[in-house]
């Protein structure tokens, strides 16, 4: 896979997505969004990739939306940066692999959005992250479908009223990631948690995935009747049999990502 705004390297099970545009603090352009969307098509139909690590390069994280693209626009255009966005989180969710944030430096607006949509997030100690729109007349909006699911009502209201940035300790303590590291341990802390997932069927851990989300909004009877339906095939697939075989057996299992 080659892209402008992205590199990529898959190893052991594991995609390493970087963030490649430091010059511009990795902002969200149009372009970069698109970029990751066909990435994430592509490492989807990967049964080999068995966890996604989203990292970025320089030294902020990500800043949010590119606001070079951001002023003298149409309602179309911004219609299009808006849903391509949209788009892009959706897509961090849907596909079956984990994706893990590693964040370094600042994550702010778009860019917190994008944290608090990975599935997991691990970031150095001395990460910051806020959602400053409102500082500018662009309130997060966006943002803050994301942040309020990780972090709930009155503590992403915060974030979003104020735009003060929050450490990586309180972020932490908060929800939005699940923990902060020494700046000098952050790849290694959060490739040592994708080799545990990786380490998983596949195939189980795309089913579960998907079914959590499906899940996490509905009504407590509905969401215990979605997740019975998946159980049931669950526990058919043939790394489910052979899981439950090898543990009776006191064996390693052999994962058929099936």
């Amino acid at each position: 896979m080659e892209f402008r705004y992205l590199e990529v390297t898959v190893a052991d099970g594991i995609a390493r997505v970087k963030l490649n545009r430091p010059e511009r603090r990795n902002a969200l352009s149009l372009e970069l969004m698109r970029e990751l969307i066909a990435c994430l098509d592509t490492l989807a139909a990967q049964p080999q990739v068995h966890v996604v690590i989203l990292a970025a390069a320089g030294k902020v994280f990500s800043s949010g939306h590119d606001l070079g693209e951001m002023t003298g626009r149409s309602e179309a255009d911004y219609g299009e940066i808006f849903s391509t966005c949209t788009r892009m989180m959706a897509r961090v969710q849907s596909i079956p692999q984990p994706v893990i944030a590693e964040v370094q430096g600042m994550a702010t607006a778009a860019g917190c959005q994008l944290v608090a949509t990975c599935d997991l997030a691990i970031a150095a100690e001395d990460a910051q992250f806020a959602t400053p729109g409102v500082k500018i007349g662009l309130f997060c909006t966006t943002p803050a479908v994301a942040l309020v699911r990780s972090i709930g009502r009155k503590r992403a209201l915060e974030m979003l009223l104020t735009g003060t940035p929050i450490s990586a300790q309180t972020a932490a303590e908060w929800g939005l990631i699940n923990q902060a590291v020494p700046a000098a341990e952050l790849r290694a802390e959060t490739e040592r948690l994708a080799a545990r997932i990786a380490n998983a069927s596949g195939f189980v851990v795309g089913l579960g995935k998907r079914a959590f989300y499906e899940q996490l909004d509905r009504p407590q009877p509905d969401a215990y009747a979605c997740a019975e339906q998946v159980m049931r095939r669950n526990a058919q697939a043939a790394d489910a049999q052979e899981g439950m075989t090898a543990f009776l057996e006191k064996r390693t299992p052999l994962w058929r990502g099936e």
